[in-house]
């Protein structure tokens, strides 16, 4: 399970949505949940993509840096340091060239030799 993290974490740090796809079950389910709120979900390979190519034009670079890898009872998970730098100016506020860092973890599940469901937490 950790390869597949792995490459995609390098996918998703390259901005290559490709990359990520290859590693991604046809069925996965995406969640992004924000202190305790889902603000994001997908369902599906075609709705993560959308969701992926959506926010490529917001950052001018990004980078998921692993703290901490667990795996228990068929699920890992992992400690995420997020760097990235605004590619364009935001409606919050962020402008172009502002750096955000973010610790948080996300969850891992394989099905079939594929993640099929990936959960980004953060607080």
């Amino acid at each position: 399970m950790r390869t597949l993290i792995d490459r995609y974490l390098d996918a998703y740090n390259r901005l290559d949505v490709d990359g990520m796809l290859a590693t991604l079950h046809p069925q996965v389910a995406f969640e992004n949940i924000t202190a305790g709120v889902a603000t994001v979900r997908t369902q599906g390979i075609e709705e993560f993509r959308r969701l992926a190519q959506s926010t490529l034009p917001l950052f001018a670079r990004r980078r998921q840096t692993v703290t901490r890898y667990e795996e228990k009872d068929g699920m890992a998970q992992v400690g995420i340091a997020f760097e990235g730098v605004f590619a364009l100016d935001l409606p919050n506020g962020a402008r172009a060239g502002q750096m955000i860092a973010l610790n948080g973890r996300s969850e891992f599940r394989v099905h079939d030799g594929l993640l099929i469901h990936i959960a980004d937490i953060s607080d």
